[in-house]
């Protein structure tokens, strides 16, 4: 089936910057990457690859990756500021440029410590029109894209925790629209993320966080 544009698909988001991939999608990026350690950031390490450090000043990717981190939307005029924001709130923060290729030209991974010591390795990818793509964290490989409300989840494998998750969800009267679990090894560590149609209320994350083999539990709201 062909796919129908959309006008967002042609004309790409309201954004600060000339690049919808380059400033946009890597400020939704770096956002996401915020949204997913589940605090503010106190340092962060961008790894950046293709493009993406190519046109890291020129293109404003730089200020853009630093304003999501800083939880700024594409579309906020405070992302020209970025740097100085970032001083003032005492981001930690450092840039480097691979020489390796990744999957994706647009591609950052994302090097995090949280003001609580939580630490955490995003990678993900601008992919076009301000969408976003994130393809790994730590050390699993999963897939969230942003334009669903997401629950993610990090779960020891065992019999049982995918339904009490569901039945927590049933219970706030959430409707799962898309379910995928990720895992490296069966038993070990896991990933499961959940796109919702309705907003996921942090009391229903709070249940959930209670459940036995939950590691950790974070939602988010759509992002675009």
């Amino acid at each position: 089936m062909k796919k129908i544009l959309s006008a967002f698909d042609i004309t790409g988001p309201i954004m600060i910057g000339p690049s919808s991939s380059h400033t946009a999608g890597a400020c939704r990026l770096s956002y996401a990457a915020l949204k997913i350690l589940g605090e503010e950031v106190s340092q962060v390490v961008f790894q950046l690859y293709g493009s993406f450090k190519e046109t890291l000043n020129g293109h404003g990717t730089d200020k853009a990756l630093l304003g999501g981190i800083l939880g700024f939307a594409p579309s906020d005029e405070r992302i020209r500021q970025a740097y100085e924001i970032a001083m003032q709130q005492k981001l930690n923060y450092s840039f480097i440029k691979m020489h390796n290729e990744a999957d994706h030209p647009n591609t950052v991974v994302f090097k995090l410590t949280g003001i609580n010591g939580a630490q955490m390795q995003i990678k993900g990818a601008s992919v076009g029109g301000g969408n976003i793509l994130i393809t790994k964290i730590d050390n699993t490989d999963l897939k969230f894209t942003g334009k669903y409300s997401t629950l993610i989840t990090r779960h020891w494998d065992q019999p049982g925790v995918v339904l009490k998750v569901s039945e927590i969800l049933t219970k706030f009267k959430i409707n799962i629209a898309n379910m995928n679990l990720y895992r490296e090894y069966r038993n070990d560590l896991a990933y499961m993320v959940i796109e919702a149609d309705e907003n996921i209320p942090q009391q229903c994350i709070n249940h959930i966080r209670e459940l036995k083999d939950i590691d950790y539990a974070v939602s988010i709201a759509r992002l675009f």
